[in-house]
């Protein structure tokens, strides 16, 4: 299998050498979510790491282009969370960072990255970078901006409930859920789902 990963993006490279760094990065960013929706451990790692070379090359066509970082972003943090959300690597941590700050700082309003911004803020230990209060915030932001952001809803569910606030938390799990049926978002709807679920057995467990 590992064989057929490197022949399938040798195969990719080649191709992608002739096209323009904007298409590359497009293509980056589609493997990227092709892999998200891949059912299978291996179909995902082919897909992500397609898109993570894809988008290399971009990179390095065009350093000043935010969608090439940013689909840089999107395959290496896949690639990292492949087997768990733990983090084994923290050179792999800061590489990702590094890319998610540069997507930043060209394109500041970039929703998708400043989703992904605030989402890793709330989740990593304050020894590696993190800041709840400021992922917190990135991520009210994104919702005010585009109120379809289904993930950004849903880890503001959970942040909601860890502390107490359990109706909010509702609000966003519930409109996230809507957001996915109205998307056809399959992944995403089962994703709210489940998040419903943790909240309703929170409050069975511990009534407020």
């Amino acid at each position: 299998m590992a064989a057929l990963v490197a022949c399938c993006v040798v195969a990719s490279a080649g191709h992608a050498a002739e096209r323009p760094a904007s298409a590359l990065a497009r293509a980056g960013r589609i493997e990227c979510e092709k892999g998200r929706r891949a059912e299978s451990r291996d179909e995902r790692a082919q897909h992500f790491t397609r898109g993570r070379d894809l988008a290399e090359q971009a990179v390095a066509l065009d350093d000043q282009s935010a969608a090439a970082h940013f689909a840089l972003f999107c395959n290496l943090g896949e690639l990292m969370r492949l087997d768990g959300e733990s983090i084994t690597s923290v050179f792999a941590l800061r590489r990702l960072m590094s890319e998610l700050d540069r997507t930043l700082a060209l394109d500041p309003g970039n929703t998708d990255a400043l989703a992904s911004k605030g989402t890793l803020l709330i989740r990593l230990p304050r020894l590696l970078g993190g800041d709840p209060q400021r992922g917190e915030q990135l991520l009210r932001q994104v919702i005010a901006q585009d109120p379809n952001a289904v993930t950004s809803r849903l880890t503001l569910a959970k942040t909601c409930e860890a502390r107490g606030e359990r109706e909010e938390a509702l609000a966003f799990a519930r409109r996230a859920l809507q957001v996915a049926r109205a998307q056809g978002r399959a992944d995403k709807v089962a994703e709210a789902q489940a998040t419903l679920a943790e909240l309703g057995a929170a409050s069975v467990a511990s009534p407020r």
